[in-house]
C-alpha cells in the first residue's frame, strides 16, 4: 500500500521547494530506470542538482520516494479512467486502454519497482470499477464482442503492462500495435474463444483487496 507520507500533495509555497520537488522526481525516474533498486539517494540528488539533504527533507527514504512515484502514476491512470467514463457510448474503453498504455510506457523503465508496491485501497477499487463499467458499456454499444468479460480486459491490461516493461528501452511504442491487434480481436463478431474466462474467485485472488472495507 502507498504509505501515508507518499500521499502528501505537491508542495506549495516557495517556488524553489516546488521546483526541487519536480527536479527530484524527474531525476529519480532517470536514475531508478538506469540502476533499479540499487540507485542511491545521493545519485538522485546529484542528477537533480540539489543537495542530498534537500531530497531527504522531502522524502525520508528511497522507499518513500518510490511510493510517491507510484502515487503519481496511479493518479495518471485514474485520470485516464475518469476521462474515459465521460465518453458517450462504447468508445470509452479504447480511450482508457490507450491512456493506460501511455502511463505504463512513461514508467516502464522502473515499473518493476512500482509493482512491488501495487496500490490498494480506494484508488485501486476505483480503477477496477472503471474497467468494469467501461467494458459493460462497450459490450452494450456493440463496440466489443458480447463474449468479452471484465476478466478478459484485465488480462489484456496485465499483458500490456508487461509488454511495456519488457520493450520500453528498445521499442517504446510496441504496446500500441499490440493493443491495436487485441482490440481488433475483441471487436470480432465471431465467438472470441470456446474457453471460459477467469472466474470471479480467480480474479479475487489476483487483484489486491480494498483493505479499507475490511
Amino acid at each position: 500500500m502507498v504509505s501515508e507520507a507518499a500521499r502528501s500533495p505537491v508542495p506549495t509555497g516557495r517556488r524553489d521547494a516546488v521546483r526541487n520537488y519536480h527536479r527530484v522526481l524527474e531525476a529519480a525516474r532517470e536514475v531508478l530506470g538506469e540502476s533499479g533498486a540499487d540507485a542511491s539517494m545521493e545519485e538522485i540528488a546529484a542528477r537533480a542538482g540539489v543537495g542530498v539533504g534537500t531530497v531527504y527533507r522531502r522524502f525520508a527514504s528511497k522507499d518513500a520516494l518510490i511510493d510517491e512515484l507510484l502515487r503519481l502514476s496511479m493518479e495518471e491512470a485514474l485520470d485516464a479512467g475518469r476521462q474515459a467514463l465521460d465518453c458517450p457510448g462504447g468508445d470509452g474503453l479504447e480511450r482508457f486502454l490507450r491512456g493506460l498504455g501511455a502511463v505504463f510506457a512513461a514508467h516502464a523503465r522502473y515499473a518493476h519497482l512500482l509493482l512491488e508496491r501495487s496500490a490498494e485501497g480506494a484508488e485501486a477499487a476505483e480503477m477496477r470499477a472503471a474497467v468494469n463499467e467501461l467494458t459493460a458499456r462497450a459490450v452494450a454499444a456493440g463496440t466489443l464482442n458480447s463474449g468479452v468479460s471484465y476478466a478478459d480486459v484485465m488480462a489484456l491490461i496485465w499483458a500490456m503492462r508487461g509488454l511495456t516493461e519488457a520493450t520500453g528501452g528498445v521499442a517504446p511504442g510496441a504496446w500500441q500495435r499490440f493493443l491495436d491487434i487485441h482490440l481488433a480481436g475483441l471487436r470480432a463478431a465471431s465467438p472470441v474463444s470456446d474457453r471460459p474466462a477467469m472466474s470471479p474467485g480467480q480474479l479475487a485472488e489476483l487483484l489486491p483487496q480494498d483493505s479499507s472495507s475490511s
